[in-house]
This record gives C-alpha cells, structure tokens and sequence, in this order.
C-alpha cells in the first residue's frame, strides 16, 4: 500500500533527523499521502451525502420513517460484507475500490421487498379491522417476500452479472477498474443477503401496527397523473414504438461524434514540469537555467513551492541527462486560488510566461504520478506517444520534425516535442597507426593518454565504511582545449614524448544525443500533450494530418501510443466482454419468461437506459471514458431490474385471467411507486458524485452522469413504453403462466 510506504518513509526520516550535521535538514517538498487523504475525504463525503439522500428519497416515497430507516439498515450490513470481503481478497479502500459504490443501487432489493410488504400488511390489517399480531405480519411478510423473491433474485443476478466484463480488463485499466468490480459485487452480495434476512424481520416486527398504506404527497400526486399519461400511451402503442426507435437512432449518430478519453484527468494538486536544453549545456548552466524556471514559477500565486532536480543517476531505471530537469510545483488548494483560473488556464499562463522570458528551453507540463505513470506505460511522458520507427538518424530526424509541425497545427496540441537526437558535441580520436609505427608509439600508449581526457580508474580509498574510487584525468582547462589536448605527450620509442596530433587526428563533431530501440528497430518520440478536447477525437485528427501532409521513406513506421493506446487497448476488451455480457442477460431472461416477446421487451431498456446516459454526458460537455463506460455496465443492470420487476407483475395478473390490456394497466399502476423508487434513490445517490468538487470527482464524474441520465429515461421507458409495447404485442389474449 503506497501510503504505508509514505507513513513508513516519514517515520525513519524522524528517527534519522537527529543524526544529521548541523544545519542540515530533511524537508518534505512533495508528499502523496496529502492527495490520497484528499480523495478518501472525497469518497467518505460522496458516500454520507448519498446515504443521507437515499434515506430522505425512501421516507418521501414510503410515507413512512420506519420503513426508510429498515430499508438503509441493509447498508450497514452491505457495508460490513464488503469491507469484509475487501481484507480478505487484499484490496485498499481507495478512489476506485470505493468511487463506484451507490447505496441506491445496494438497497435496490430491500426496496422491492418492503414496499411490496407494507402493500401486504396494510392490505390484512384492513381486512382484519385491527393491527395485526406478530405471527399474523410474519405470515403476510413471508408471503409478499416469496412473491416477489424470485424477481428480486434474478434482477440481482443481471445487476451481478453486469459487472462481470470489468473483471477481464487488463493493464492500468484493469488495475483501477477490477477493484472497483469486485467492491461493488461484495456490496451487492451482502444487501442481497439482507433483503431476504433481516429485512423481513424487521419490516415483520416494525411495521405491523400499520393498519392503512400510507401514501405521502408525492406519490398521490404520481397516481393521480400518471393513469392518464398511462392511458395515452396504451391507445397509441405504434407512436410510443415509432418515437423509442427515433430517439436511439438520433442518439446512436450523437454517440458516434463524442469525443473520448482514456481516464479524465485527476487533478493531483500539483504539477511536473519537465525542462529541456541542448545537449551540450554544462551541469553548472543548467543549474542556472533551473534557478530562472523557479523564479518565474514562484511568481504566480497559486503556487505553494518549487522545486527542481537536474539529471538523473546513470543507475536509474530512466537514466536523464543534465540538459532535462524536473521541476516539482505544488500549489494551494483551490478555494485559496484568487485569480479565478481552471487549472489549464494556469497551466497556459505558466507555459506563455516560460517561453516568452526563457527562451531556447523547451517545457512539458504535466503532474507527478500521472508523468511517472505515462512514463512506465509507453515510454514517454505525455498524453500522446508517436513513436518513430526506422534505420536511417537523419532520416528519424526529417521524419519528426515533419510530425511535429503537422501536429502543432492540429487544435488542442500542447507542449510538441521530439527527442533530441543530434547536437552533443563530441571528441573523436582517431589513431593513424602508420604515424604511430613511424614514431615508435604503442597504439595502447596513445589509447591510454586518450583516456586521461575522460578519466581513468587507479584505485580505491577508503572512509570508514564507505569506499571510493579513484580516477586521474585531466584538468577541465586542459579537456576543453583541443589545441592543448593535440600536444598531450604520449611514450614513443627510446623514451622520448611525442605530441598526441602527431599519431592520432582529433576532432569535436556534432553526434547523436542518444540513440533509442525498440522491437529491433531504432526509433525517436514525438510528444504531444492535450488541451482544451478530448484525446480520441485529437488522435484521428493528427492522424489524418500527418498521414495526409508527411513523407515518409519506405521502411519508416509511425505508432501511435500513450493514454491514446491505453483508450484503445480497454476499448477493445469491452466492445468483446461487454455484448457477451449483455448476450448472456437476454439469454437469462428468455430462460426465465420462456418468452422471446417478453425478454425482448426488458432487454429495450439496455438501449433506452443508455440514451440518458449519453445525453446528459453531452449537456455537460463530458466525453466518454472508462469511468463513463463503468456507469453504463450499473446502469443496464438496474435498468433490466425495473424492466424486471414491472412485466413480472403484469405477467402475474394476466396468469389469473386479466385481459392483455388490463393486465398491462394495472400492472403499471400497482408498481408504480416501486419503479419511481429504485430509479430514484439509484439516480440520487450519484448526486453527490456528480456534484462534487473535491478531490478524485473528475473520475466519479463521469460514472455518476451516466447513471443519472441514463436511469431518467429507463424509468420513463419502464413507465409507459413497456406497457404499451406490452399491450400491444400480446393483443392477441393468450393466457400465460405466471412468473
């Protein structure tokens, strides 16, 4: 656990401090447990606020506290099997493992139960003209339970098995996303379990003294619009099918022209900057060059530190030169920010300022943990990696600075650069043997004044317990003279000196900086960060720019990676495990109805859900990503649930001999409530996530919208187009079982 790690950490530099020289200290300049305790802040609030709403949502629609507070006592009990579940299987609560958990989602099972229970109850008091006994409520509990069992089973069961293609995610997706998977299945696993327990129990020993159904102001004015809206519907089921059939078409070519992400972007509180010079800078300038960058950053008010670190020990696992530093800005929390800026608009200020009053630098911006991650998965440190495949330096070199200038001109392109691949000065020397043998001088005498420039290892001292080694090289004014370097002396026959230029030709010429492989082939990065639109739509526009404006010679490859390749690779892996899943619900339905028309019927509220999601994701500007992608796998499971639970009813009544278009009515009417209810306290325990600022709310955005928008239209498809489909399409009056 990386804030174990962090704790430890802090612990043993406390212990260490003591023993440190005067005046020497340890200071903390970046700390990542501050943006994880920030986003455990984010999560706890999202979770309190929406089991707050849920509890208000269940009284305004059961008209009754005691059955609000024994629907919410379910997630407690959810909560403890989860968070039980999570220490056995070695998950943290973090972000993800806890970012997807909607406690109207987990009660969702015990709303069906109890509501369809105080329908029982009131109904047997009434019947009985007196509360009724405990054994009495019990008996009526267990009967209204069992009705309404096999229902609440199989919608779990889809919910449950919606979650499933998460689990065949892999990479960084998968590393975020099978968390939170398996959280929100432990979650479900106990309120199930709940639902068909204690529930009744409770509802059993609570609510028996309930002589009449109470129905609140809210849902007697749904009874008393609804039957009308209802009935319009049923006489004009071929308008209701034209209508739903537009709507997905208008909304499938809407889809189809969103922009898309990999993950939105979490803001860390601080940001990376990376700084590169020439080649050939020295340590001392680009110190200096560093000192300047911190200045100008240090003047803007958001800003809390800088702090900068030039070159990186050979030893790394990124070895990095003195020509690139790595600037470290954490700034205040955003309610301190006075100027009013997002953080892009700082981001840009940052950038302008940088490059108008430092020039011959170039700056990429991005933040700690998102840099090091972009870093470790495609070798780069941006949001698009176009990494350049081929034999030929100079012709790598064309190649990207053609890519470069095609993709600035493309909107949203930020922080362009390639690796540098020439300009570092270097000395070649190069050894005329004929000249050697003429002077008598040993090829390895010259070899070994040679290495005097660089320097050469002799020994080794010891301090202590700390060992050094030593090495004997020329002075710097000597190294960087290549007019005294010609006359260094070198060993020649009988003992006497003869300058170095006069066995070997010494020159300082322009080589490459570096020189990169990968699969066999060399090959130079493009970078490009994204601004102002989404990565997936940015990526085809670049993409057809450069296919369209760059040359490129035969045996040179253009590859496009980075968070671009992470979208696709998850991509992929949903467009394969996400219709399994959905294949294998219809499946389960049909298994369950015994009736094609019947499961095709639930089944349209998996396209009719995500018609919500996607609007209200394009109202607020939203692109799709795989935090979006997650609030549509909830989404069609809770949507199926309603489907679910509405046509089990109507089934039920035309099993005793109720006509098709009664059946449908009355069905419609009598479960009401329950489908405004599970809709609802779904939809509104999402609020808070789709509301908050706090940290982490940019992932808990997207999954948040799509369920409430998603879950607007499903309940409005559940209300009136099943039953007028349903009507419709069974006109014919053939009796059927019930379910």
């Amino acid at each position: 656990n990386g804030r174990e790690v962090v704790e430890a950490a802090k612990e043993r530099l406390a212990r260490l401090a003591p023993a440190l020289p005067e005046g020497v200290s340890v200071d903390i300049f970046y700390d990542r447990s501050e943006l994880v305790d920030r986003t455990i802040r984010t999560v706890a609030t999202n979770l309190a606020e929406g089991a707050l709403i849920v509890v208000a949502v269940l009284f305004l629609l059961l008209g009754s506290l005691r059955g609000g507070l024994i629907v919410a006592a379910a997630i407690p009990f959810a909560m403890l099997v989860a968070f039980t579940a999570m220490e056995l299987a070695g998950l943290s609560g973090n972000l993800m493992s806890l970012g997807a958990i909607d406690f109207g989602i987990v009660v969702d099972g015990s709303i069906i139960v109890v509501e369809n229970a105080v329908v029982h109850l009131a109904a047997a008091a009434r019947g009985k003209e007196r509360p009724l006994t405990y054994a009495e409520a019990s008996e009526v509990v267990l009967g209204s339970t069992l009705s309404v069992r096999r229902a609440a089973l199989f919608g779990e069961a889809i919910i449950v098995l919606v979650y499933v293609p998460l689990l065949t995610l892999g990479g960084v997706e998968g590393k975020m996303f099978k968390p939170m998977a398996l959280t929100v299945l432990f979650a479900l696993g106990g309120a199930f379990i709940a639902s068909l327990t204690f529930v009744p129990v409770l509802v059993a020993t609570f609510m028996r003294t309930h002589t009449e159904e109470r129905e609140p102001f809210l849902v007697r004015l749904l009874h008393r619009v609804y039957p009308a809206l209802l009935g319009r519907a049923l006489r004009h089921p071929r308008v209701i099918a034209a209508l739903c059939l537009v709507t997905l078409v208008g909304t499938a070519v809407g889809a189809s022209q969103m922009g898309a992400e990999f993950i939105p972007r979490l803001d860390e509180g601080a940001l990376a900057v990376q700084v590169m010079r020439l080649p050939s800078v020295s340590l001392e300038e680009s110190v200096e060059g560093s000192r300047r960058v911190e200045s100008v950053l240090g003047e803007f008010d958001e800003v809390r530190s800088v702090i900068s670190k030039t070159g990186r020990a050979e030893i790394a696992t990124d070895p990095m030169g003195v020509e690139i530093s790595d600037v470290i800005v954490t700034l205040h929390p955003r309610e301190r920010w006075t100027s009013g800026r997002t953080r892009d608009e700082l981001v840009a200020a940052m950038s302008a300022q940088l490059e108008e009053r430092l020039p011959g630098m170039g700056f990429s911006f991005s933040q700690p943990i998102e840099l090091r991650m972009a870093e470790l998965i495609s070798g780069s440190r941006s949001d698009v990696a176009i990494t350049l495949y081929g034999e030929d330096l100079d012709e790598l070199e064309r190649l990207s600075g053609a890519v470069q200038a095609a993709v600035r001109r493309v909107p949203g392109a930020s922080d362009v650069r390639g690796e540098q691949l020439a300009g570092l000065p270097t000395l070649e020397v190069t050894v005329d043997r004929v000249a050697a043998a003429r002077y008598g001088v040993r090829v390895r005498d010259a070899l070994d004044a040679i290495e005097a420039i660089g320097g050469r290892a002799v020994g080794e001292v010891y301090e202590g317990q700390v060992r050094y080694r030593m090495q004997v090289r020329l002075p710097a004014t000597l190294r960087d003279d290549l007019e005294q370097l010609r006359l260094l002396p070198v060993s020649g026959a009988q003992r006497r000196l003869v300058p170095l230029g006069q066995v070997a030709s010494l020159e300082l010429v322009d080589s490459p900086a570096s020189i990169s492989r990968e699969a066999v082939h060399r090959r130079t990065i493009v970078e490009v960060n994204v601004r102002g639109r989404d990565l997936a739509s940015f990526v085809r526009e670049a993409q057809a720019r450069v296919e369209r404006e760059v040359q490129r010679t035969p045996g040179t490859i253009i590859a496009w990676g980075g968070q671009y390749e992470n979208l696709a690779a998850a991509t992929q892996r949903l467009l394969v495990a996400v219709p399994s899943a959905l294949l294998l619900i219809f499946v389960l339905l049909y298994v369950a109805f015994r009736d094609v028309k019947t499961a095709a019927l639930i089944y349209l509220n998996v396209p009719f859900a995500a018609v919500g999601g996607v609007v209200l994701l394009a109202l607020r500007g939203l692109p799709f990503s795989i935090s979006a992608a997650v609030g549509f796998i909830a989404l069609f499971g809770i949507a199926v649930l309603n489907g679910v639970v509405l046509l089990t009813t109507i089934k039920n009544l035309r099993g005793h001999g109720v006509s098709v278009a009664e059946a449908a009515r009355a069905g419609a009417e009598s479960r009401l409530r329950a489908v405004v209810m599970t809709g609802a306290v779904a939809a509104l325990g999402f609020l808070p996530m789709a509301l908050s600022n706090g940290a982490g709310a940019e992932v808990q955005r997207p999954l948040a919208t799509v369920v409430i928008g998603g879950l607007v239209s499903a309940t409005f498809l559940t209300l009136f187009v099943l039953p007028s489909l349903y009507a419709w399409l069974f006109a014919d009056g053939s009796k059927e079982a019930p379910f």
